[in-house]
């Protein structure tokens, strides 16, 4: 019986344990298991020097999110990073190896190398490369890989292009124990196009694909094969990726980006105590001078609050006190925190700390307008092409000739949004310059605009299409309503153009609210009775509230940029209320609802309006 029972339980070691592992692994039992995903083997490769203080949160952080396996490469640590990856080895939670850099080769390829033959990873199902401050950020489901996978693979997808979005310090100067992921929730917007490097999630063969920093690369001899036409990559919204990111590219483009699944929150600053300490002991790739100023004010990224990662917290958690339950890698956590804290007590003490936190404190000040963002190389277009297979070259050509050939889809032509989504802070008064646009004037405020447009504001190009339109689309004397007006900007305008018109203007966002009345301000556009501002919130109840709002003031037209009605609520409205002749839907509305075929109960579309910007709608005459 005994001899029976001893073989039970060699076999459920053996169905435990990650294929290609080493003799170390799992050799000291430990409470805590890796994670045993339905999707088979998923592993995080990563690479580390010195990153002692953040380890235990980075390898809780990605077994709660589902990682079976975490495999990471050290070389030439000093604060004990190695011995924890050692020891966390031996409790059977990741796999360390060592990265024996080769002359003339930098650690991250070095490590890719090591990795494109390591077992655990040639004979894992699933395969992600990325840093020790980078942490994905999973808002499909219940926030885990397995739903991640579930809704990818349902798809017909083996791959996932997750895009960077960038943290910056959040204004922390001082050294914290606490966790990155609950420090740092301030943010570049989603629409600032210089953050949006990319890691990949796929299916590795090592026969096929060699490993890479951003995505992996199909081996030479099968770009002419079949295989390119097996692969289906979805992006951060579970998108189809474009055909060329089959064979290039590492950062998403316009038509390709998403986060509405998934994104990775990229950490690269942190405090200016922690980047201090960083700048000090070099960095993974060997640049020189990579943590400069220039550095900080490309990654120091705060316009929009993003609190996402707060919903890994409980089980982040109850990992860490598991991890630090085991007093061998307890000792060595604190001993690495100890040892961080003893170097910035002695860099405080320098010109050369005080220099830096005055040099950060600048380069904190400079507008995300100015943020210049330049590759290591000037891009070689004849070079690129020269590089490319026919096949590349055939897909390429196709491709752009039916983008240009037919209509684009809305989900493509829709911009991402005039403003930062969230919380809006204007609590603390900034410095901005302000531009004249049509009849209004708006200050390129970063905290309240998106990114892409204010290059548009700084051009007087704002909204353009609509200030453009809506004022001649409006009938003659037209009582306008106008649910989420935002800054007031196109209601503004067109009272300007119009002064027949008759305008409420409504919006929920306090922030949003804030600036309105300062656009209005500095325009001269004054609040009276024919320009007014409701006090009331569409929140709660939508619908009751916008019928009470019509049969207060009695609009002949609606025009309506809050998403909160959707269209079955927007027909619910419109049941229950008479007198509205017009409906005109464009902003957050259209970003929200271009994909759903609509258009309202008893209305037909009017004519000579781009969907994509403005739709609107008139009631038939009456006989």
């Amino acid at each position: 019986m005994a001899a029976q029972k001893s073989k039970v339980k060699t076999a459920l070691d053996a169905a435990a344990r990650p294929k290609g592992a080493s003799d170390r692994w799992g050799t000291i039992e430990f409470a805590l298991k890796r994670h045993r995903s339905p999707h088979g083997q998923v592993t995080a490769v990563s690479m580390m020097k010195d990153e002692g203080p953040y380890l235990i949160e980075w390898v809780a952080h990605h077994l709660a999110v589902g990682f079976s396996d975490l495999v990471v490469y050290t070389n030439d640590c000093s604060d004990g990073t190695d011995d924890m990856l050692i020891r966390l080895e031996e409790l059977g939670l990741c796999h360390h190896r060592r990265n024996d850099i080769p002359e003339g080769i930098r650690p991250q390829p070095s490590a890719l190398n090591y990795a494109q033959a390591e077992p655990v990873v040639q004979q894992s199902d699933w395969v992600m490369v990325f840093d020790a401050d980078e942490f994905v950020s999973i808002k499909y489901g219940d926030g885990t890989l397995d739903d991640l996978l579930t809704a990818t693979k349902a798809q017909g997808a083996n791959g996932v292009v997750i895009t960077w979005r960038i943290f910056g310090s959040g204004g922390v100067v001082d050294w914290s124990r606490a966790p990155v992921t609950e420090q740092y929730l301030w943010a570049a917007p989603i629409t600032w196009n210089k953050g949006w490097g990319v890691k990949t999630l796929f299916t590795f063969d090592d026969v096929k694909w060699k490993l890479g920093i951003h995505r992996p690369k199909i081996k030479a001899k099968w770009v002419e094969t079949e295989f390119p036409d097996q692969i289906k990559w979805l992006n951060g919204s579970g998108r189809e990726m474009e055909d060329y990111f089959k064979f290039r590219g590492w950062r998403s483009i316009t038509r390709t980006v998403g986060y509405d699944w998934v994104q990775l929150n990229h950490y690269a600053v942190k405090s200016v105590d922690s980047y201090a300490i960083r700048k000090l002991r070099g960095n993974v790739n060997n640049k020189k001078d990579k943590y400069n100023s220039d550095y900080w004010s490309l990654q120091d990224r705060n316009e929009v609050r993003d609190d996402t990662m707060l919903r890994y917290t409980p089980a982040r958690n109850r990992i860490i006190d598991q991890l630090l339950a085991d007093p061998e890698l307890n000792r060595l956590h604190f001993a690495a925190l100890d040892r961080a804290e003893a170097r910035l007590a002695e860099i405080r003490q320098t010109q050369a700390y005080a220099d830096l936190v005055a040099d950060l404190a600048r380069a904190s000040e400079v507008p995300i307008t100015q943020i210049v963002a330049k590759p290591p190389q000037p891009r070689d277009r004849e070079k690129i092409a020269a590089l490319m297979s026919d096949v590349e070259k055939r897909r390429g050509a196709k491709a752009k000739a039916a983008r240009v050939a037919l209509p684009k889809e809305p989900v493509e032509a829709v911009p991402m949004g005039s403003y930062n989504p969230g919380e809006i802070d204007l609590s603390q008064p900034v410095s901005v310059d302000v531009f004249p646009n049509h009849s209004m004037k708006l200050p390129a405020d970063a905290r309240v605009f998106a990114a892409h447009v204010l290059p548009l504001i700084q051009q007087g190009k704002f909204e353009r299409g609509l200030a453009r339109k809506l004022p001649s689309a409006l009938d003659k004397a037209a009582r306008v309503l106008e649910l989420g007006s935002a800054i007031g900007f196109v209601a503004g305008h067109a009272a300007n153009e119009r002064s027949d018109t008759t305008w409420l203007l409504q919006e929920d966002n306090a922030g949003l609210r804030q600036m309105m009345q300062l656009v209005c301000q500095l325009s001269n556009r004054a609040f009276n009775d024919r320009f007014s501002l409701s006090k009331q919130q569409l929140a709660g109840d939508p619908v009751a509230a916008a019928v009470a709002l019509i049969q207060q003031f009695g609009p002949t037209a609606l025009v309506v940029a809050d998403p909160i009605l959707d269209p079955a609520k927007l027909d619910a409205v419109l049941a229950q209320t008479k007198g509205v002749t017009q409906i005109v839907l464009y902003g957050r509305w259209l970003e929200t609802h271009h994909a759903t075929p609509y258009h309202p109960q008893g209305f037909a579309p009017q004519d000579g309006f781009d969907p994509n910007a403005l739709r609107v709608y008139r009631a038939p005459l009456p006989v």
